[in-house]
């Protein structure tokens, strides 16, 4: 199968299919006139290395595990010890990650509310402060009828 039935029967784009051949993740036969062409094998492989993206894997990573993963359903297995060790590894550097975004996004918060505190009394103080005034209005321009030439001509009220 070419390249393009290839991503009907998969939802992955060509464009990231040839990533994956640049990556090292697929291999698919060349023909003499330069087209690749895919086999029933690829399709899985595909499928393999979508659900290791998911799960948050560089395609470097994905590379070295990939040949080390069975099928067991819905997900995938490492059937290599060292490989599962590796896949470990990667969770532990997942949770601190998610660690250090949790923290970023309370002070984020705490930024915010404060500024929110800050914004109120300010508010409020200069709402007690000054009296109401209602802003000047600009002049209005008025657009009147096109002369001769069809260009409209700008006056202005009152003058």
């Amino acid at each position: 199968m070419f390249i393009g039935e290839l991503s009907r029967r998969t939802g992955v784009s060509t464009r990231s299919l040839r990533y994956y051949e640049q990556q090292g993740l697929l291999r698919p036969q060349r023909r003499a006139s330069g087209y690749r062409e895919f086999d029933e094998s690829d399709v899985a492989a595909v499928r393999r290395v979508r659900i290791l993206l998911a799960a948050g894997l560089n395609t470097d990573l994905i590379r070295e595990v990939l040949p080390c993963m069975a099928d067991e359903g819905a997900i995938l297995a490492p059937t290599c010890e060292e490989m599962a060790q590796d896949l470990k590894h990667e969770r532990e550097r997942l949770s601190r990650s998610i660690e250090q975004l949790q923290a970023a996004h309370a002070m984020l918060g705490s930024i915010i509310h404060a500024g929110e505190a800050i914004t109120a009394r300010v508010a409020a103080t200069d709402r007690d402060a000054t009296p109401q005034r209602t802003p000047p209005q600009p002049r209005r321009r008025h657009l009147t009828d096109p002369d001769a030439s069809g260009v409209a001509s700008i006056r202005r009220p009152n003058q």
